[in-house]
């Protein structure tokens, strides 16, 4: 897809996530790095557990087919931007984008920092800990009578990474169109809040946000264990209640009552209607308790592998706990040939498949400066880019002129087409009557609870559309459809895999009235393969990529992630894919059908971790907030109810700005190693501390002293933060029936062509007449009968 381009790496850490993207794409990347290599060559875990340069598995896992070029002098950083088009950078290097985009005007530059490079935050002491404190995902996190919890593998800086090869990518479209490079300022804080799921606009409307429940999710009385013991491991499962969940419980218990587990009144009750009941009825309440342990010794004698094959036969909302060890076990994956082989070691595989341009098999992560001896004839085979001049107007949205058509629904796949949305494509999003989208059922909502209307959830995920409904099942439906794909450059698509060619609308059909369409399937293991059938949310993704064992307490059943995890990374995943679909079709004429599986993605977010356990075999087990390269590294008690501040001392010099804060001189000498045999104590010492500490006061004190710290911010934190109100990342949009409401902006911020929602997402069938008249142009008689059809439902 990117084979013409240049990107300058100038990232550490996870955020070099970004560069290792556009690598698989096949952009020709090029690692630029000072004489002594990055910090993440220094990061813990190593291959073989021996310390080196070339052994950490962070680098290895995020630096696979890049080149890495040692720069000791400003000229030649200067000389390779002159013929680059894009350069990412975290801070990792001094660099003056400035002056880089005024020497080569095609320039695209991104940064990617905690808080972003202006406002009140923009300078403080950041890990990816205090991040997730600053983003209220911590606060979400964990058991409710301990401390918050991070997923242990860190996510703010990969979650900011993925934005800003998005960015990359929109800027680049753009380009084409005014002949100039642009800026792009990313943070981690507004990147990362997107894992709480909307949740933080909940003090706006005026109801309660969601609260951390370790394992488990709470449904206003009644508080649903998610998380449950099985023969083998660990699974996640639930029954719950309710048009969408309902089915999938009375098919449970119909299981469960087979195996005379149960009496017939829990296969034959009506879980639909149930929910009414527990709000009226404190028996409701016990038969909720009951059935839990009904589920729990059900599942307790059976294997991870015989629940997710009947949660697949039987469509059930089961997923087991998948460790590394079963990732790499997987036959599924086996059998999509995903995994890459570097030097006799399995590595991830690509994030997406792209069968025109298939995305590139990477090799090994490079020595530092394996490719400086190339840097010479680089510079003389390859022309410094001329000043271009502009051929259309350089203001507007950089994605102006995108024809999207939208068949996704809850959060995954609305988060990748409002991605395009916010840049100025314009998005027709399809739903019907006939099935809510779950969505719609989801709060925290704007007036009554439960109105269709009323969801911010689904405001905020489809801002920027427009809405048609549309009865896919009514025979006229095919028809509507086939006239949308012909105005449509891009097609998305969650349905469960094959579903739209079963009904006559799939690629080959589409593509036979468009044939340079772009469609993009998700589903939660992809399209081929021997569990390509199994559907189910973001949460069972987040179970199957990994990332149930990495989060939580050691001596606790795993916590997970907050809520559909999966569903938080993906539509980065799929955007970019999407985007650079598009460069091929630009220079080919092609279109094409990419397989995006939501897990697959996911597992991206946690590579290094794969690593370990494939070359060193160790599973990296849930360790509360504990970190191998920083100690201390927790959350700690400040005054107030639920009130923590998350602190992390990266260096020496950080530790001894803390323990003299602390009047703890006598701790001051030691270091890492000791302070790694210490930890439990130390940790002890520092809650001590700060339990006696004003919050606020404290955390401006660290932050003063160079310290990494952040309060736990939680839902009426976030919508006050001065960080988020500088970056307007809560905004008041248009709403048809509501006037206006709010949504979450958008983490992209773009220097010439700033992107952001323009309306809310539509309510239902709102834009049928500019759809059918603008859009398609139907006259009044073929609208007439459509309507009249019941089509539009």
């Amino acid at each position: 897809m990117l084979a013409p381009y240049r990107v300058l790496d100038l990232t550490d850490g996870p955020a070099q996530l970004a560069g290792y993207m556009l690598a698989q794409m096949g952009a020709d990347v090029l690692l630029l790095e000072p004489p002594e290599g990055h910090r993440s060559r220094a990061l813990r875990p190593f291959a073989n557990d021996s310390p080196g340069p070339d052994a950490s598995l962070t680098h290895l896992a995020y630096n696979r087919g890049k080149r890495s070029i040692v720069i000791e002098e400003e000229g030649a950083l200067r000389a390779l931007a002159g013929r680059a088009d894009i350069l990412i950078e975290s801070g990792a290097m001094a660099v003056d984008l400035q002056a880089l985009r005024t020497l080569n005007p095609t320039l695209i530059t991104v940064s990617i920092s905690a808080f972003g490079q202006t406002g009140p935050k923009a300078g403080w002491a950041a890990t990816d800990l205090t991040v997730c404190a600053a983003a209220g995902t911590l606060g979400m996190t964990g058991d409710a009578d301990r401390a918050p919890v991070r997923v242990c593998a860190p996510q703010a800086f990969a979650f900011a990474a993925a934005d800003a090869a998005c960015a990359a990518l929109i800027a680049l479209a753009e380009r084409f169109r005014s002949g100039l490079g642009q800026h792009a300022d990313i943070s981690a804080q507004q990147s990362y809040l997107s894992a709480t799921q909307f949740q933080t606009l909940a003090p706006l409307v005026g109801k309660p946000a969601a609260t951390r429940l370790g394992g488990g999710i709470q449904l206003g009385r009644v508080t649903v264990q998610t998380v449950h013991r099985c023969a083998d491991g660990h699974v996640i499962g639930s029954f719950l209640f309710g048009p969408i969940f309902g089915p999938y419980a009375k098919r449970l218990f119909q299981w469960i009552h087979e195996e005379g587990q149960c009496s017939a009144w829990w296969a034959e009750n009506d879980w639909i209607t149930f929910g009414r009941k527990v709000d009226q009825d404190a028996s409701a309440l016990e038969a909720m308790k009951e059935g839990t342990v009904i589920l729990q010794r059900f599942l307790a004698g059976k294997s991870k592998d015989e629940l997710f094959r009947a949660a697949m036969e039987r469509r059930l909302l089961l997923a087991p706990v998948m460790t590394a060890r079963d990732l790499l076990e997987f036959e599924h994956l086996r059998k999509r040939n995903w995994w890459q082989d570097v030097e006799g070691s399995r590595a991830p595989g690509a994030f997406a498949r792209a069968p025109a341009s298939p995305f590139r098999i990477l090799g090994r992560a490079p020595a530092t400066g394996e490719h400086t001896s190339e840097l010479r004839e680089h510079l003389e085979s390859t022309p410094g880019k001329l000043p271009t001049k502009k051929r259309e107007s350089q203001h507007g949205p950089a994605l102006a002129g995108l024809r999207v058509l939208d068949f996704t629904w809850a959060v995954a796949g609305p988060g990748s087409t409002r991605i395009l949305a916010d840049h100025g494509a314009t998005v027709i999003r399809i739903e019907s009557q006939h099935k809510l989208d779950v969505l719609r059922g989801a709060g925290p909502y704007l007036g009554k609870d439960g109105e269709p209307e009323n969801s911010v959830s689904w405001h905020t995920a489809n801002a920027g559309k427009l809405g048609l409904t549309l009865n896919l099942r009514h025979p006229k439906a095919r028809e509507v459809v086939l006239d949308l794909a012909r105005w449509a450059d891009v097609v998305v698509e969650s349905f469960s895999s094959g579903t739209m060619a079963r009904m006559g609308i799939g690629y080959e059909d589409l593509r036979a009235v468009k044939p340079d369409l772009i469609m993009l399937s998700s589903c939660l293991l992809g399209s081929t393969g021997p569990l390509h059938a199994y559907s189910g949310f973001g949460g069972a993704g987040a179970a199957i990529a990994g990332f149930y064992p990495l989060t939580g307490w050691p001596d606790r059943l795993p916590a997970g992630p907050y809520g559909a995890y999966s569903d938080y990374t993906s539509p980065r995943f799929m955007a970019a894919a999407i985007l650079g679909a598009l460069e091929w079709r630009r220079r080919t004429g092609e279109g094409q059908h990419i397989d995006f599986s939501q897990m697959e993605g996911a597992v991206q977010m946690i590579a290094p971790q794969l690593l370990e356990e494939e070359v060193n075999g160790k599973s990296m087990e849930r360790c509360g907030n504990k970190d191998r390269n920083m100690v201390p590294h927790g959350v700690y008690p400040v005054p107030g109810r639920d009130a923590w501040i998350a602190i992390a001392c990266e260096d020496n010099q950080q530790w001894q700005a803390l323990a003299t804060l602390m009047d703890r001189r006598d701790l001051a000498d030691l270091c890492l190693d000791e302070r790694k045999s210490r930890s439990d104590e130390l940790d002890q010492v520092v809650a001590a501390w700060t339990a006696n500490c004003d919050g606020a006061a404290l955390e401006a004190q660290l932050q003063a002293a160079g310290i990494p710290a952040h309060r736990v911010s939680y839902a009426a934190d976030i919508v006050t933060d001065p960080q988020l109100a500088h970056r307007n990342h809560l905004v008041r949009v248009p709403h048809a029936e509501h006037g206006e409401t709010w949504v979450e902006g958008t983490p992209i911020h773009l220097s010439r062509t700033p992107g952001g929602p323009r309306w809310a997402g539509p309510t239902m069938g709102q834009h049928l007449f500019e759809v059918l008249t603008d859009v398609l142009g139907y006259d009044d008689g073929t609208i007439a009968d459509h309507i009249a059809s019941g089509v539009f439902e």
